[in-house]
């Protein structure tokens, strides 16, 4: 069985400030039934994280940006790569955090830092097998067992915007101003050093689940690209 195959290498990571960059998400889903309609937006979703090869705990799927990409479609590709999941990547950030790497592989950087962006990406479809299904077992969580996983700040902090654009959400899907990867075509390797070029963008001004537009971090109208 085929499947996309994960970049090696660092020839085409950017790098900013001397630091290097990455691009991750928070992986999610709404639990079936959604529950009861009082129930809070924490108790209705579920987030999925991944082990961390060497170590004992939990991260988010993240990694680095390369210069064939936008940092959604980094975001994207991370994703599928380390979960195995496709999905629906809204274009705004969470966030920007600089963090010391615990990884060797990034003493290229000055002393490992690195700036990261993170998304939330709506999962809707799980992959039987993934490139770095070897390194990383999945698990899917509730909020707050995530909070209890977490064990950089970094990561608490993008859950706690998280769960504030969720809320803003409220129980609706999101269907436009986001990013759509879930198109994400079955690649080899060669392809996939390509597949900025096969990107297109939808634009609207409409705003939509009764998001204010006054909101931070959710101000101002976004695209959707889908990869196919």
């Amino acid at each position: 069985m085929s499947f996309v195959t994960a970049r090696t290498g660092r020839q085409r990571q950017r790098y900013e400030d001397n630091m290097r960059l990455v691009s991750g998400c928070i992986p999610y889903r709404w639990k079936k039934g959604k529950g009861d309609q009082n129930e809070d937006t924490e108790g209705m979703i579920e987030v999925l994280m991944i082990s961390s090869p060497k170590r004992d705990d939990l991260v988010f799927p993240k990694g680095g940006w390369e210069d064939d990409e936008t940092v959604t479609e980094a975001a994207c590709r991370e994703a599928l790569e380390e979960a195995g999941v496709k999905g629906i990547v809204r274009e705004t950030p969470l966030g920007r955090w600089e963090f010391r790497s615990k990884s060797s592989k990034d003493s290229c950087s000055q002393e490992g830092w690195c700036r990261g962006y993170m998304f939330s990406l709506e999962v809707t479809e799980e992959l039987e097998t993934w490139p770095e299904q070897k390194d990383h077992n999945r698990q899917w969580v509730n909020i707050k067992e995530a909070f209890r996983l977490s064990r950089y700040d970094w990561m608490c902090k993008a859950l706690e915007v998280f769960l504030r654009v969720m809320a803003e959400e409220g129980k609706l899907k999101k269907e436009e101003n986001n990013v759509d990867c879930s198109s994400m075509s079955v690649l080899d390797v060669s392809e996939s050093q390509n597949v900025s070029s096969k990107c297109y963008k939808r634009i609207t001004t409409t705003q939509h689940h009764g998001i204010s537009s006054r909101a931070n971090i959710l101000s101002h109208a976004s695209q959707e690209i889908a990869i196919t």
